[in-house]
């Protein structure tokens, strides 16, 4: 497999986090000969919406159903460490088609659109003009500078998620399976002669938030999970949530908890929804994997799956995502490589996998060059087996002005979780991940661990301005 020089990589990750500082040079590969089917293979990104990591039964969830994901992992490689470096969805799907961080691409809600130069980069882009389809269908997410859909796909279809269902040739029918719909009518009229990339941006499982269910899975799941009884969410508790300070109480993830979790009866009932939601998807990953079979597309055809950000089910009296703790920042990640060779595949990494992985692992696998200004890396050498010099951190910000959900930022190693509040006095946190993985005791203000606390606050502000200086 055709692969671009692993320099810069190296370099990157040599810093820690994937990035460096090196100037912008613009891809753009007009002129160059369409990429040959037979060379480069089609890629299927599957993008969730707050799917969190532990919503999968390959994930170690006794009670969701996710046969098709599981068979992809099994057969694939999945990153049990995977983490967006923006909990919030439209920062995310930035970032995951820029393979940039949030502080560099400048993009949230409130924001102007996503400028040009980081279109330019991006991985519809840049495949599109090394001579692949590309296609997209399902939630967009964000707002990009006029003309940049037509730039970046052969194909696309917008779809939102009110209401979940929808009328289709006179009949009811649920967006998730919608979207199949479009996504199987793009692969069939697909022209063989080249390779595809298609984007399918499921909007589930995020919940209707107009709509006082939440989350509204299709009907043909309404069976599932109904003789289950979901445990109680850790450190769900009062007294746990009375101990956080008074911005996190009254934020806005405390809000939904009320229109989600606030007794043990609606609980119950919306977790087994949002398992639905995943489910149904998991059950149209089917779908789509036969009709690559029927096409004698499937021993080419490379899928990838992530969520765009983590959910809280209760965990610390919160719903939402926004904030740096593990159940929002970290997601599920899959990549299915039919081509890997047998004792390459059902491996678990355990290496630290980012959002911003995805446009560089898409462009590795297509044999394309990946633009210079990316700070993400590929993930292919991880997949292949090899053992590259990699991250040992993770760097994940919450810059969207919202009064009700304070900004943050923070430091992620194997050991460490360090974050703080942007706009708080005395907001740090330390949690020393070792011994508290569900990060119940904030150890910032004990003297003994003073160390570490100045080493990652350090390490944050030196993240801080070097992606503020790679800026485009």
């Amino acid at each position: 497999m055709q692969r671009r020089s692993m320099s810069r990589r190296e370099f990157l990750l040599s810093m820690g986090a994937g990035v460096g500082m090196l100037s912008f040079s613009p891809l753009l590969r007009t002129g160059v000969a369409a990429a040959k089917q037979s060379d480069s293979p089609n890629i299927i990104f599957i993008f969730t919406d707050d799917q969190r990591w532990d919503a999968l039964g390959c994930a170690g969830n006794p009670i969701i159903q996710t046969p098709q994901m599981d068979t992809l992992a099994a057969r694939g490689v999945r990153f049990d460490y995977a983490f967006v470096t923006t909990p919030i969805c439209a920062a995310s799907r930035a970032s995951a088609f820029t393979g940039m961080y949030e502080r560099t691409h400048g993009y949230t809600f409130g924001t102007p659109p996503l400028a040009q130069p980081y279109i330019d980069i991006s991985y519809p882009r840049v495949l599109r003009n090394a001579g692949y389809q590309t296609g997209f269908v399902g939630k967009l997410g964000v707002n990009m500078v006029k003309g940049a859909e037509d730039s970046m796909f052969d194909w696309y279809e917008n779809l939102h998620r009110t209401p979940y269902f929808k009328e289709v040739d006179g009949k009811e029918k649920h967006l998730t399976d919608i979207t199949t719909d479009a996504a199987m009518g793009f692969i069939r009229d697909s022209r063989r002669e080249q390779p595809f990339c298609l984007s399918i941006s499921y909007n589930a499982p995020h919940a209707e938030d107009n709509d006082p269910r939440q989350w509204i899975p299709p009907h043909y799941t309404d069976n599932l999970y109904q003789d289950v009884v979901i445990p109680p969410p850790l450190n769900g508790d009062d007294a746990f949530f009375y101990s956080q300070p008074l911005y996190l109480q009254n934020s806005l993830n405390r809000t939904r908890w009320y229109w989600k979790f606030d007794t043990p009866e609606k609980y119950q009932e919306m977790v087994k929804d949002y398992y639905r939601m995943i489910t149904a998807i998991d059950m149209n990953i089917e779908r789509l994997r036969n009709l690559l079979e029927k096409q004698n597309m499937a021993d080419n055809t490379v899928i990838i799956l992530m969520g765009d950000n983590g959910y809280f089910l209760g965990e610390r009296g919160f719903a939402g995502k926004w904030l740096m703790y593990e159940p929002s920042i970290r997601v599920p990640l899959i990549v299915y490589d039919p081509r890997l060779p047998e004792q390459q595949r059902g491996r678990v990494s355990g290496k630290f996998a980012l959002n911003i992985d995805l446009s560089p692992t898409m462009l590795d696998l297509a044999g394309v060059n990946i633009p210079q200004p990316i700070q993400g890396a590929s993930l292919v050498p991880l997949m292949q087996g090899e053992q590259p010099n990699w991250r040992d951190f993770v760097f994940t910000e919450h810059l969207f002005e919202r009064a009700d959900i304070p900004q943050s930022e923070g430091i992620r190693t194997d050991r460490w979780k360090y974050l703080r509040y942007r706009h708080q006095v005395d907001s740090e946190e330390l949690y020393d991940l070792s011994v508290d993985p569900h990060e119940t005791r904030n150890l910032a203000w004990r003297q003994t661990y003073q160390e570490p606390l100045v080493k990652l606050r350090q390490q944050c502000d030196t993240m801080i301005k070097q992606l503020e200086s790679e800026k485009l």
